[in-house]
């Protein structure tokens, strides 16, 4: 059994954050949660990411630190300043506890990344030694990349995290609601690679990563992506409905602004660090995954 560890972690209110904290308690670690105000319990520590600023009294003598905060891709419409926002929310929070990470030197530092520093991938598979993307969101990537390298000889770890399954939140946690009253259906042309993970399996690699000898990035995404079309039929079978309502590019492109280009767009990434590292994922294959998740909200 793995030594038990005192971790802190940002991002701790997020759907990621919160089930990883929750998973390492059960697991007996001591985790503290890093909070953009006056502390006022024992299980938190201050930070300010527009000041550069954080406790580091408080952080030393900490075995790790997993680094989540950011603000949601898909949250709003892509302004010109909710751009601006997506970028200084990851650079400057990630700058400020990598260079806090390299004074304190913890074990291990785990930094959020995303699948989207690949670009557009098409139909070629993907792994970590391929090259990174043009775009917007392949730009952000980089430099969020970049500033987790503050934390110097650290081991450090990027997660570049694909489309996480969980019925509580996130694409799926939207997608429900409209399968389950028979307006679902694919989105575009429905040929586009969605590279998925369950919140489930989430979590146990980030906790896998806090011990397995890996460092740089790593592609949290199940071993088996799929198409869109593929992804939605699979839902209605899970679900019990149909699924012939498809969503015409344009009107994704109204609703959701530059956000719709990562839903229509293609990315299919490959686990092969974790495979290779000797992790295993619970859900592997996306049906076996939907009917699971849908049936916890029964």
């Amino acid at each position: 059994m793995p030594a038990l560890q005192r971790i802190v972690v940002s991002g701790s209110s997020g759907l990621i954050g919160g089930a990883l904290v929750a998973y390492l308690k059960s697991e007996g670690h001591t985790v503290q949660r890093l909070v953009r105000r006056a502390t006022v319990t024992p299980d938190e520590i201050t930070w300010n990411p527009k000041n550069g600023t954080v406790d580091l009294e408080a952080l030393a003598g900490v075995d790790a630190v997993i680094h989540l905060a950011g603000a949601g891709v898909g949250d709003k419409r892509w302004t010109k300043r909710y751009r601006s926002e997506i970028l200084n929310s990851r650079l400057l929070g990630t700058t400020t506890i990598a260079q806090a990470v390299a004074t304190v030197k913890p074990k291990v530092f785990i930094s959020a990344s995303a699948m989207g520093w690949y670009g557009e991938t098409g139909n070629r598979a993907v792994t970590e030694s391929d090259r990174g993307g043009d775009d917007f969101l392949a730009a952000v990537c980089h430099e969020w990349e970049n500033a987790a390298d503050l934390a110097g000889d650290v081991r450090t770890v990027k997660l570049r995290t694909g489309l996480v399954l969980d019925p509580t939140g996130g694409a799926l946690g939207k997608m429900i609601p409209l399968f389950r009253f028979g307006i679902g259906g694919r989105l575009g042309s429905g040929k586009q690679w969605w590279s998925w993970i369950t919140l489930h399996d989430v979590v146990r690699a980030i906790a896998f990563a806090l011990e397995a000898p890996v460092a740089g990035p790593i592609n949290l995404t199940a071993p088996n992506p799929v198409t869109n079309q593929e992804f939605t039929a699979a839902l209605a079978r899970a679900m019990h409905r149909p699924a012939i309502f498809p969503v015409p590019s344009i009107a994704l492109r109204i609703a959701f602004g530059g956000f719709a280009s990562e839903m229509l767009g293609s990315k299919k990434v490959m686990p092969e660090i974790l495979t290779n590292a000797g992790f295993t994922f619970d859900y592997p294959h996306i049906g076996a995954a939907l009917e699971v998740l849908v049936d916890s909200q029964a």
